[in-house]
C-alpha cells in the first residue's frame, strides 16, 4: 500500500435549487442536438470577463461536468479557475430574470454586474 494521501477536489461550482430548475427548463426546450448547457467566461464587458450560458452540442475534454436532476451543466475548462467555489443562482423579479453568480475569485465588478475581474 502506498502512503500517498489524496485530498478531495474542491467543488467547482455550487448550484442553487432555482438554478437547477432553470437548467431543467432550458433542457426541456433545448435544440435536439444539445447535450446540456455550458457556462463560460468570455472576455467582454467593462471589467474584462463576463458570464455566458449557452446550449452545448459536444463535451470538450477539459470541461467540468456537473450533472443536475434536469440536465447537465458543463463549465468551460478555460474558465474553471475563475469560477471555483462560486454559487450559481437563478433570480426572477418583476423586471428581470437571469443567472446570478457569487464568485469568491472576483476582485471587482462593473457597476451593472455584467462583468468581473480576477
Amino acid at each position: 500500500m502506498s502512503d500517498v494521501k489524496t485530498r478531495n477536489r474542491p467543488t467547482a461550482l455550487f448550484l442553487t435549487p432555482s438554478a437547477e430548475a432553470r437548467i431543467a427548463e432550458l433542457m426541456a426546450k433545448a435544440p435536439a442536438d444539445a447535450i446540456g448547457v455550458k457556462l463560460s467566461t468570455p472576455r467582454r464587458g467593462c471589467s474584462g470577463l463576463a458570464y455566458s450560458v449557452d446550449y452545448v452540442t459536444e463535451a470538450k475534454p477539459f470541461d467540468e461536468r456537473i450533472d443536475t436532476p434536469g440536465g447537465t451543466l458543463f463549465v468551460d475548462g478555460g474558465s474553471i479557475l475563475y469560477l471555483i467555489g462560486s454559487t450559481m443562482n437563478w433570480v426572477e423579479d418583476d423586471f428581470a430574470a437571469g443567472f446570478v453568480f457569487q464568485n469568491p475569485n472576483a476582485k471587482g465588478e462593473c457597476g451593472c454586474g455584467e462583468s468581473f475581474t480576477v
